[in-house]
């Protein structure tokens, strides 16, 4: 049977305190890899769709706005969705939040129309020098 002490237990938890340290400083280190944050193209194009989101509810919701301006403001903010549907997400940061602020989208009914289904499969599609999509 083994006895442990003091000594032996004040010795094998030093050990420990570095290790879960060790490990604490390996994960925080890995956790700030630039390939798990979203890049600054996706986070412009999604800020571009808030505003032009925001614009069309504005233009919406005002009395005196004309049918031209839902018209321009509704085109204006499809377009900026085309945009994030169509980026193509290849690091893990921009996947999770282009499916994360696609799903918000989705969840409010307005990812509805055949474009931005169209859009958001062919960004998904790996492209060779010509342009055409093929498989890896």
């Amino acid at each position: 049977m083994s006895r442990i002490n003091r000594r032996a237990l004040l010795l094998h938890a030093g050990s420990a305190v570095i290790a879960s340290t060790v490990a604490a400083t390996a994960l925080a280190t890995e956790q700030r890899r630039p390939d798990r944050e979203p890049s600054g193209d996706l986070r412009a194009l999604i800020k571009a769709h808030k505003a032009t989101y925001a614009a069309f509810g504005k233009a919406i919701h005002e009395m005196d706005g004309s049918n031209r301006d839902h018209d321009r403001t509704s085109r204006a903010e499809e377009r900026a969705l085309l945009a994030v549907c169509a980026y193509p997400a290849v690091m893990e940061g921009d996947r999770r939040a282009k499916a994360r602020y696609l799903l918000k989208i989705e969840a409010r009914g307005e990812l509805d129309l055949a474009e931005h289904l169209q859009a958001l499969l062919r960004s998904t599609m790996w492209k060779d020098r010509t342009g055409f999509g093929v498989a890896p």
